[in-house]
């Protein structure tokens, strides 16, 4: 398009655009009075169907299985402010608003009382409790809401210690890093169950992304993967997600994690896997069904 003082025209070619988008236009136009004549001569139209139930708009009301707390609101006097007389209680307005108690740090004290026995000179005490980081001053809720918040949250370690911080506790992020890498060898015998338990389905799902890893030494980051493999959402058992992490793409992972399993292997277009499938050997001679979006392998 030509813009100045004295010309504000089109070329022919800029005129031919908008000529091929009103034709457009008027043909998707024509179309649908043409359906709508058709639709009128087959008889008269059917009752409408009933629309569905909108939800009530404005302010939704406050779940049901949240806890109440009341706070009772009395006049500052129990006598009529006219004549004297006593008030009679006839009923009482409602309003509920929604409130949130903050992450609150407390000191959990355990205490093992010990008992002796003077004749035989013995002492007994009950066993201690056990910790998920042996001899670690973190309760278990303590470990679980840094876990939450790192990985479900998405907050790194350095936000959590300033929350720490606010209410007066000491979380270094050292500290922090040092429990995580703890929790996730503590969780190692639930993910071996879980993928235990993922691997008697004859129907899964499997997906690989990106994600960058730390390279000690060289300051800088590399590429490594993260393999999601999840059961059948249709099935009766309730589902299971199971993350595989590995340096590289590479099929040799997914035969690594599967092993002896057979089924269906439902996956995308990845070379990867069709180079799973290959690598797969069976001592009775058979191979899993390997499904891809688009071509099925058996």
């Amino acid at each position: 398009m030509k813009f100045g003082v004295k010309s504000e025209s089109l070329v022919a070619a800029e005129r031919d655009l908008f000529d091929e988008t009103l034709a457009a236009d008027l043909a998707a136009c024509e179309a649908r009075l043409d359906e709508q004549r058709q639709a009128a001569e087959m008889g008269p139209h059917l009752p409408p169907a009933e629309k569905p139930k909108r939800e009530r708009a404005g302010r939704q009301p406050l779940p049901e299985q949240l806890p109440r707390v009341e706070h009772l609101h009395e006049p500052e006097s129990c006598t009529c402010g006219q004549c004297g007389q006593a008030l009679v209680r006839i009923g009482e307005d409602v309003t509920e608003k929604l409130s949130i108690v903050p992450a609150e740090f407390f000191v959990e004290r355990h205490l093992y009382p010990k008992y002796a026995c003077r004749p035989c000179e013995t002492l007994t005490a009950a066993p201690a409790v056990a910790s998920v980081i042996d001899g670690g001053l973190a309760a278990p809720a303590l470990l679980a809401w840094v876990m939450v918040s790192k990985y479900v949250d998405h907050l790194p370690l350095y936000r959590l210690e300033r929350q720490a911080a606010r209410s007066g506790v000491t979380l270094s992020r050292s500290t922090l890093a040092d429990w995580v890498g703890r929790i996730g060898v503590a969780l190692e015998p639930l993910w071996l169950r879980l993928a235990e338990l993922l691997r008697q389905d004859t129907v899964l799902h499997a997906d690989e992304t990106p994600v960058q890893q730390l390279d000690p030494g060289r300051g800088k980051t590399k590429r490594a993967y993260l393999w999601a493999y999840r059961s059948n959402a249709l099935g009766s058992n309730p589902p299971i997600v199971v993350f595989d992490y590995q340096p590289g793409r590479g099929g040799k992972y997914v035969v690594e994690f599967l092993g002896h399993w057979q089924g269906a292997l439902m996956v995308d277009e990845f070379a990867g896997y069709v180079a799973a499938e290959d690598m797969w050997w069976r001592p009775e001679g058979r191979r899993p069904i390997l499904w891809t979006v688009g071509l099925v392998r058996t």
